[in-house]
């Protein structure tokens, strides 16, 4: 839990750490689900050669691709894998540590989430709202009751207390969590204090039409897609269960619902090698079939218990070195476009590594060498406003790709650094907004922040809808996380299945 809660405490006065948690304008949350199997593996076809965890794993029964003890999964375990129990803790958290969480984005780690049944995917959402619903209730009022939070979350609280308290406190929220509906949660959320603006689930490629359907349900409005590689040859060789034609379908079709879609991308594969990496990633922006919103990069990790470590032993796959996997992904830093951001390198794991790279921090030793050799990255997250140190004039501008076989616009004011973007893009007669984000500190709602809430959404949908109607498009859609519904429908727009939407005359 939370160390030297005293000092964060005294006289009411909180201050800020970690600032970087919320530097992009919202506070992410992450909730784990139960330890499970992919479905491939049921299938008998897995499991990837390279994935650690999952059910009787030499890790015990952990989510299927996760140790047990990266920090999320730690959490998880702790709440006993509840959502409801898991969003309190983190939330705790985020006060203690003096971050604005009133726009909250939901993130839902623990592998495959479509390979979890329908009763229990629903029930696991429902409740992700519920604690979001009801901790805001009980906890803001005009504003945050800082008295109360103390008084329910018992602190201070010595370290000699401290496992005594959590179990109390355990059962208190419980108490809280009673039964409920996902439309009833989702509509609460919809006015709540703190509200879910974005929802993130982890899926395989191998998804349909329906399954998209039924994340839209869900409030989802992202999806992270492990595409691994570009290589049919090696997706074979770990066991991967699909082949590079799956990855361009589902991407396609998640785009054409709308979906702001994420890759993870695995360099040093078994069967692949640095060149075929380096070409794969180019492909990966130069292929219409692609071009990611978002992404992450992961070299390849031998881990304890895997198929992989096996093969390792025996001499037949040697694992990249911190330096090589560095200076890889610091060339392919260099071919990312703006319209791309780079969510993280390295996947967030200490133990259980038998060989390859294993350091966590590896992108700041990407860092280091794109800046010896004077390269720069022109992702979204180097050039975010909080985190460029740069100055020029406020600038509007427009980028047009094509991306699976429909045309995309990334609309984005600078000025220096990256202030917001919206992702906009043709859908047969309409057109559907993927994405509207403004960075900067995050501000609460109705108060103005630096960058925060000072209009530049409006200025951005705008665009859009001008855009739209040069185009003659009939409607703008927009896939709206849950808690932003009310900010579209102040701008004109209604709802509209599970979008908003705006029809133009």
């Amino acid at each position: 839990m939370i160390s030297n809660v005293k000092q964060y405490l005294e006289d009411e006065k909180i201050v800020k750490t970690k600032p970087g948690r919320t530097l992009s304008g919202v506070a992410p949350v992450a909730v784990m689900t139960k330890p499970g199997t992919c479905k491939h593996i049921k299938k008998g076809i897995g499991p990837c050669t390279m994935c650690p965890g999952g059910l009787n794993s030499v890790f015990g029964n952990t989510p299927q691709s996760y140790t047990g003890n990266e920090p999320a999964s730690m959490r998880g375990k702790r709440n006993k894998y509840d959502p409801y129990l898991q969003i309190f803790n983190r939330l705790e958290q985020y006060i203690l540590l003096g971050h604005n969480v009133e726009k909250i984005e939901l993130i839902v780690m623990g592998g495959s989430f479509l390979d979890f049944n329908k009763k229990y995917r629903e029930e696991f959402i429902t409740y992700c709202f519920k604690a979001l619903n009801d901790f805001g209730k009980i906890f803001f009022k005009k504003k945050f009751d800082f008295k109360k939070f103390k008084k329910f979350f018992e602190l201070p609280c010595d370290d000699i207390g401290e496992l005594k308290r959590i179990n109390r406190l355990q059962k208190r929220i419980l108490k809280l969590k009673g039964k409920s509906s996902l439309e009833k949660e989702q509509k609460r959320n919809e006015k709540n204090r703190l509200r879910a603006v974005a929802l993130c689930v982890e899926s395989r490629p191998d998804i349909t039409i329906n399954d998209g359907k039924e994340l839209l349900r869900l409030g989802v409005t992202r999806v992270e897609i492990g595409i691994q590689s570009l290589y049919d040859s090696v997706l074979d060789k770990i066991n991967r269960g699909h082949k590079v034609g799956d990855s361009i379908k589902c991407l396609k079709m998640l785009r054409e619902l709308g979906f702001k879609v994420s890759v993870h991308y695995m360099v040093g594969l078994p069967g692949s090698s640095k060149k075929m990496d380096l070409d794969g990633f180019k492909k990966l922006f130069s292929d219409e079939n692609f071009k990611p919103d978002m992404l992450k990069i992961y070299p390849c990790i031998v881990m304890k218990g895997t198929k992989l470590e096996e093969e390792y032993l025996n001499g037949k796959y040697k694992p990249m070195s911190n330096l090589e996997a560095a200076e890889l992904i610091a060339e392919m830093k260099r071919i990312i476009p703006e319209y791309c951001r780079v969510q993280r390198i390295q996947r967030d794991i200490t133990k259980g590594i038998i060989a390859g790279v294993d350091k966590s921090n590896l992108r700041q030793d990407v860092k280091k060498i794109m800046k010896e050799r004077n390269w720069e990255c022109r992702c979204i997250r180097c050039r975010e406003i909080g985190r460029a140190n740069k100055i020029g004039k406020e600038k509007l501008e427009v980028i047009e790709y094509n991306a699976n076989n429909n045309k995309e616009f990334f609309i984005q004011i600078t000025k220096g650094g990256l202030i917001g973007f919206c992702r906009l893009r043709f859908v047969n007669e309409h057109g559907i907004v993927r994405e509207l984000h403004v960075y900067g500190e995050s501000a609460e709602l109705g108060k103005k922040g630096k960058i925060q809430h000072r209009g530049y959404g409006k200025l951005l949908m705008k665009k859009a809808e001008e855009i739209c109607r040069k185009n003659k498009k009939k409607k703008l859609l927009v896939i709206s996380g849950v808690g932003a519904k009310m900010y579209y429908k102040k701008l004109g727009y209604k709802k509209d299945g599970y979008y908003m939407s705006k029809t133009f005359s």
